[in-house]
């Protein structure tokens, strides 16, 4: 009875592709299956050497680091990251956060993360939003890993305006100081998973990630929906 209530509500409301708004057959779910033959898989998790982990080099100790997709300008993962971040469809955080928990439980370097922590939206932008775009995406990954998922260790304690493609110092200068712990002790001696959904320059996770290394004996992992190409 229920599919056949789906079918005729299909009909009348036909879901749509997020990515290029295509009408969905059936059992395709969110993304159609051309969209989901297209998507740039970047495969980093595979190396401990890539480009988002030599981010880091030089500015903040980090363990591992990854990114599912490549993200290119007026690209597929543009717009799902729009449609998740702006018009509230937060299944694609769910939908990547599964497709990249799937890949993480094949490697032993990210077997071992106690927590997974996003980074924060002020509270006034969160308010605002009334979600932040990394939580779905971030429970999946704490689900696959086995690990405790905690938005409320790392908080922003600055409501700047949005980072997006700025140059890497305006970007370094506006993260500085704007992330503050709450536990210290909680996370002492654990590995955490930072997640994001995009990295471009790396200012902001690097912010988050020298708030957190105030905790003694910290391990420090990055795991993102995107990198910019």
């Amino acid at each position: 009875m229920a599919n056949i209530l789906n079918n005729i509500l299909s009909s009348f409301f036909p879901t749509t592709c997020l990515a290029c708004s295509d009408k969905l057959m059936h059992q395709e779910q969110h993304i159609c299956t051309k969209c989901l033959h297209n998507l740039p898989f970047t495969e980093f998790h595979k190396h401990t050497e890539n480009p988002v982990i030599h981010t880091f080099y030089g500015r903040v100790q980090i363990e591992n680091a990854t990114a599912l997709l490549h993200y290119k300008k007026n690209g597929i993962v543009q717009q799902l990251i729009h449609q998740l971040k702006y018009k509230g469809r937060q299944e694609i955080g769910d939908f990547l956060g599964k497709m990249l928990g799937e890949r993480l439980t094949q490697e032993t370097a990210y077997t071992d993360i106690d927590y997974i922590i996003p980074v924060p939206l002020h509270k006034k932008r969160l308010r605002t939003r009334g979600y932040n775009q990394v939580t779905t995406f971030g429970k999946q990954l704490a689900m696959h890993l086995d690990a405790e998922y905690a938005a409320d260790i790392l908080i922003k304690v600055n409501n700047i305006k949005t980072q997006a493609f700025k140059k890497r110092a305006a970007r370094w200068l506006t993260a500085q100081h704007s992330f503050e712990v709450t536990d210290i002790t909680k996370l002492a001696g654990k590995h955490i998973l930072l997640v994001d959904d995009i990295i471009t320059t790396g200012a902001t996770l690097e912010a988050c990630a020298l708030a957190l290394q105030k905790i003694p004996n910290i391990k420090i992992s990055v795991a993102t929906m995107s990198i910019a190409s």
